[in-house]
């Protein structure tokens, strides 16, 4: 039995969705941006991720002395600096009648969607998520016509495939499962359909199939990719490294990383332990630098002793400046560490950041509990939001680019809620998630995310 799902799309009030005005691209300039109400240079800035310097070059009006950014004003949007061009403007490519740019997206939906367990009640979430995410960009003229198939675990997706709505799909989200994936592979390839990979599953076939987006990144890639981060942003900072003593940790590859990148470039470090005494801990720390501090676990129980530990240090020693580097799992305990992540002016780095206090997540969870009568689970990241991220992020680039979309930085101007998403093609094969964020707490009381 073929397992299909006809979703109609629900009329979902949504946040804000990024106006662009239809723009031929140039060399320098990627498209045009019509201010809003209560937008600012600074916001816009952020939203297409240039500085406000690139923003200005490229709108030589806003020099004026006096000048104010008022609504209705279409700017100049331009490329980041060394930020890829394409090779030709996109609005030279003659569309056929059939290209996905004319007409509404057919969008295939290919995951467990049942209440019968745990998978199946977080991808229902997911899915609301990327309904959501249509109905927002209706709102900026695109069509999407979807189809979404429940293919649980014990599923023939074979079987799914022989729908003759799937071959007409410009865009694939799922499996969920890495047994799906050979059925699914060649068929997206035979069919010149995309692929996106929203979750954790092995799939060796992005080595050679050009047609997959993978988002998840492995354990083993943040930890490389948080290493540079940390030595890059900290290298004029004294760094502490704090060892917690749990045998379970599975932090050892990042700390050892760091340490052997300080070596590396002549840098000097210190390690002490959660267990040293008041004066053995204090040595740890310089007086002249600026000190960062990692703990080689991410647990809350630890975390919340080296937290007691130096706000010790700092009744002895208030002059000292420091700063904590975290872990994702962080994110987790800000209902508990929210004060002292503020204190000690806390970078986490993530491939997401829910952050409940920013309007956007705000809008979007009120949104879902509306039309859905539940709210999202628990959970980090946000499922329900993480479909919005991805199905926006897919849907906008296949409008403005058609099948030349490859997810690289730069091509949307979309400011996500939750997920940010950045490709790089990996050797001859598909598309790979590269993106990674710093989120910091700042002494200020300000949460900020800091994209690379």
């Amino acid at each position: 039995m073929t397992r299909l799902l006809r979703s109609s799309l629900l009329v979902i009030a949504l946040f804000l969705a990024v106006g662009i005005a239809s723009a031929q691209v140039t060399d320098s300039i990627r498209g045009l941006h019509k201010v809003k109400k209560k937008e600012t240079i600074f916001g816009i800035s952020r939203m297409y991720d240039i500085t406000i310097d690139e923003l200005i070059e490229a709108n030589p009006d806003m020099k004026a002395p006096g000048y104010e950014l008022k609504k209705g004003v279409v700017l100049r949007i331009p490329y980041a600096a060394g930020q890829a061009k394409p090779a030709r403007p996109i609005a030279e490519v003659k569309a056929s009648a059939d290209d996905v740019r004319n007409r509404a997206i057919r969008l295939g939906v290919m995951l467990p969607l049942h209440d019968i367990n745990g998978d199946g009640k977080r991808m229902i979430e997911y899915y609301r998520g990327v309904l959501m995410a249509c109905d927002s960009v209706k709102k900026l003229g695109i069509s999407v016509d979807v189809h979404a198939w429940n293919t649980p675990e014990d599923w023939d997706i074979r079987q799914t495939l022989l729908d003759e709505a799937a071959a007409k799909c410009d865009l694939i989200i799922g499996p969920l499962y890495s047994k799906q994936m050979d059925a699914l592979s060649a068929f997206v390839a035979k069919h010149d359909i995309k692929l996106v990979i929203p979750f954790s599953i092995n799939a060796p076939q992005l080595n050679d199939n050009r047609h997959i987006f993978q988002i998840y990144q492995t354990q083993a890639e943040i930890n490389e990719a948080s290493v540079n981060l940390f030595v890059d942003q900290f290298k004029g900072f004294h760094t502490v490294i704090i060892d917690c003593n749990d045998s379970t940790s599975k932090k050892g590859p990042f700390t050892a990383g760091v340490r052997r990148q300080l070596e590396q470039r002549g840098l000097e470090y210190s390690v002490t332990s959660l267990k040293s005494g008041e004066d053995d801990f204090s040595k740890a720390f310089s007086r002249k630098k600026s000190n960062v501090v990692i703990l080689n676990t991410a647990r809350s129980q630890e975390l919340g002793v080296a937290f007691s530990k130096i706000d010790g240090l700092k009744v002895v020693s208030p002059e000292l400046n420091i700063t904590m580097f975290g872990y994702t799992e962080w994110l987790m305990y800000n209902r508990s560490y929210l004060e002292n992540f503020y204190k000690y002016n806390t970078y986490i780095p993530s491939t997401f950041n829910y952050n409940p206090l920013t309007p956007s997540t705000q809008r979007i969870e009120q949104n879902y509990r509306k039309n859905f009568h539940s709210d999202m689970q628990n959970r980090l990241p946000r499922l329900g939001i993480t479909g919005f991220d991805q199905a926006y992020f897919f849907l906008r680039g296949l409008h403005k680019y058609g099948k030349t979309f490859n997810g690289a930085a730069g091509m949307l101007g979309y400011e996500p809620v939750q997920t940010p998403l950045k490709f790089e093609r990996y050797g001859n094969g598909g598309l790979r998630n590269r993106s990674i964020v710093l989120v910091h707490y700042a002494p200020s009381h300000k949460i900020e995310t800091i994209k690379f």
